[in-house]
């Protein structure tokens, strides 16, 4: 468990790097022992397991305070307004006023994608018959933001996919995101806003910027749009506003987070395959219990989404937050086969994992330096090379991960 991490980053002053636990923490209303479950009783916590409560037979940790959202965490509705999605109705209506729905493959950019209402995107824009006669441009993806804007840019510039104005660059390249935007970090809402806004650049450009859903988009939609309603976590009950401070939410994303960034976020695909590379946020085989392709994969975390149920989506987030399905010499790269064989692709490319903790070179005690976060400067190419891992921990010190694929070698 990493020292004096359990309030870093939960919204109670200014933002601050906050590192990624070695469980996501769960807060409950019920008085429960607090375990990270290992499989067997007695054994030290592994990071990743999701958080399991036991009456006793477990060595635990006492449990975690239940923490109250501060009076102004979430913005109250005007007066005379009714909350948000509080009848029941289809979130795309009663949008905004100047914001428009569009497929869920289209950019979106509305008020206060640019920080303020009013903006507009300037972008040159490619003929469609150019940007065929030219092809698919080279492939990137980028691994986990957590809010770490600046470091975004710098990588995206060091790849020549944006220039010194922080404006796509890049042609007909092609690039995805594979989520977690927010939260641990400085300024979630500042990275999505970037990659909105090069959403719409890259498209007028010839080429695209798409992004996935990761768990920490699932857990910022439930923090805004059910706040304190229980939901049941399987060990009483727990609240997204809970599990969203303790996981590293800042009031500052929170703040400015506006109808815009919620509708976008909820039309993210949880899965893709692009030039035979299988893009997911996590490293788990959760993916399978929502369909046999990747279409009815999306449409089903959609069609589940769209029902703003609470515990629906806490559901949704428990499986996302899920990991490690491939580290396992043994049953890893069969896990990574099941997945490929389903959805195709002859690799998984995914998130969510740091890969400093895949490689087990965290809290150790051998006094090496050279094997933390500060080491990672590249992907992580494991189980039995079917498996490719792109959090490279920038919320640890390490590095914010952008490369090109096809890897080289």
């Amino acid at each position: 468990m990493v020292e004096g991490s359990m309030t870093q980053g939960a919204g109670q002053g200014p933002a601050m790097r906050t590192e990624t636990l070695r469980d996501f923490r769960v807060p409950v209303n019920e008085p429960a022992p607090y375990a990270v479950s290992t499989g067997m009783p007695g054994e030290p916590p592994v990071y990743g397991a999701y958080p399991a409560y036991y009456d006793e037979g477990v060595p635990s940790v006492p449990a975690q305070p239940h923490y109250a959202p501060a009076a102004d965490m979430v913005p109250a509705p005007p007066q005379g307004s009714e909350p948000e999605h509080a009848t029941g109705e289809d979130p795309e209506e009663g949008d905004p006023d100047g914001y428009t729905p569009t497929q869920r493959d289209l950019p979106v950019i509305g008020r206060g994608a640019l920080g303020g209402p009013g903006d507009t995107v300037q972008v040159h824009y490619v003929p469609p018959d150019a940007a065929e006669a030219a092809g698919p441009g080279p492939l990137y993806v980028v691994g986990d933001v957590h809010g770490y804007l600046d470091e975004l840019v710098t990588e995206l510039q060091a790849q020549g996919l944006i220039d010194a104005d922080r404006r796509w660059s890049a042609g007909n390249a092609r690039l995805w995101f594979l989520g977690d935007f927010t939260d641990r970090g400085p300024d979630g809402i500042g990275v999505i806003d970037l990659v909105m806004r090069l959403s719409a650049e890259a498209a007028a450009a010839g080429g695209y910027c798409k992004a996935l859903m990761g768990n920490h988009e699932l857990l910022l939609i439930g923090a805004k749009r059910f706040g304190d309603t229980p939901v049941s976590s399987g060990a009483g009950t727990a609240t997204f506003q809970a599990a969203w401070l303790l996981n590293g939410g800042q009031r500052s994303d929170m703040e400015r987070l506006q109808d815009v960034h919620l509708q976008w976020m909820s039309r993210l695909d949880a899965a893709v395959l692009a030039e035979d590379h299988l893009l997911l946020h996590s490293d788990t085989t959760a993916y399978l219990d929502y369909g046999d392709s990747v279409e009815d994969v999306n449409d089903t975390i959609h069609e589940l989404l769209n029902r703003n149920d609470a515990d629906i989506t806490w559901d949704l987030f428990r499986k996302f937050t899920k990991r490690f399905a491939f580290r396992d010499e043994g049953t890893g790269p069969q896990a990574v086969r099941e997945l490929l064989d389903t959805y195709g692709g002859s690799r998984v490319v995914h998130g969510h994992s740091p890969i400093p903790y895949l490689l087990g070179e965290v809290g150790t005690e051998d006094g090496d330096a050279s094997r933390g976060p500060e080491a990672v400067d590249g992907p992580h190419v494991y189980a039995e090379g079917l498996a490719i891992a792109m959090d490279g921990g920038v919320t640890m010190a390490g590095k914010l991960l952008v490369v090109q694929l096809p890897l080289n070698g």
